[in-house]
């Protein structure tokens, strides 16, 4: 198994990110879970560069390498490859990451509205991506995205899965987790989180369940009010996560439409000649 999920990638997060438990693992290799420390942004680029080891190490040991995670970038860089972006500005990146959401969403629709359009006007980190990268290099990130390189992605045989369960149902699943999260310790793994004092900006400190158990630690909140917002953010997330899931990927990608399948009659039908 090798984590597609960037909560997952930080050490630091394994209560809140749901990270799989060693009893939990069955003795399965496991790998890139708890691989960065949080001080260190991981980025896609990053990431796909460790999973290309880790997918060529399983190749070489005669095992099928699987991908298990929800981030979408993660994965689409790793296939398609990464735009070569020029480094960005750091006075332009400080810049476009102090500015709220909703007035760079704003800025995003006059400087690149074609970008801004595809986005949700709430996705905070795909927002400033876009705009710093507009301001920086004076071209929009689709001029960039269409040279693409370094994806593995014709030289692999690919056998995708995506799950689609009821949002209903997965929205109360949510609910269930955060709660289930504050009871299991998230609330002390976000104390050792602050006590580290790291840039509020690493994403390791926006993950979601971090801001709002640390508004309750700070006195800033009520921990009913914590959980409240970390539910709120995560069925959110899952919102984004699907219509991502539905429309980014290639048609010919199954979509598995039901929360009661059987996981090991679709990996068997995956791999199946």
């Amino acid at each position: 198994m090798i984590n597609a999920d960037s909560a997952q990638v930080y050490a630091d997060l394994c209560i809140l990110s749901a990270r799989p438990l060693d009893e939990e693992m069955k003795g399965v290799e496991h790998s890139l879970y708890g691989a960065w420390d949080g001080a260190t942004a991981c980025s896609a680029a990053d990431w796909a560069q460790a999973a290309k080891a880790e997918v060529a190490a399983a190749h070489a040991a005669g095992a099928v390498p699987i991908l298990v995670g929800g981030t979408g970038l993660y994965i689409r860089t790793l296939i398609e490859g990464i735009a070569p972006v020029p480094e960005i500005d750091p006075q332009i990146r400080a810049e476009v990451r102090s500015l709220p959401v909703a007035q760079a969403y704003a800025a995003l629709q006059v400087e690149d509205p074609e970008r801004a359009a595809r986005l949700d006007a709430g996705d905070a980190t795909r927002v400033a991506r876009a705009l710093e990268v507009a301001r920086s290099t004076g071209r929009p990130l689709a001029h960039w995205q269409q040279q693409l390189s370094g994806g593995i992605g014709d030289q692999v045989a690919l056998y995708p899965a995506i799950l689609l369960p009821d949002r209903a149902w997965l929205y109360e699943r949510c609910d269930r987790r955060f709660h289930s999260m504050l009871q299991r310790g998230a609330i002390a793994e976000v104390e050792a989180l602050l006590a580290r004092a790291l840039p509020g900006d690493l994403p390791v400190m926006r993950a979601i369940g971090v801001p709002e158990i640390a508004d309750f630690l700070r006195g800033i909140s009520s921990l009913a009010d914590a959980e409240t917002r970390g539910s709120q953010s995560t069925r959110n997330y899952v919102k984004r996560q699907m219509t991502w899931l539905r429309n980014q990927p290639s048609e010919d990608w199954p979509r598995v439409e039901s929360e009661d399948f059987n996981i090991e009659d679709i990996f068997a039908s995956l791999l199946r000649d």
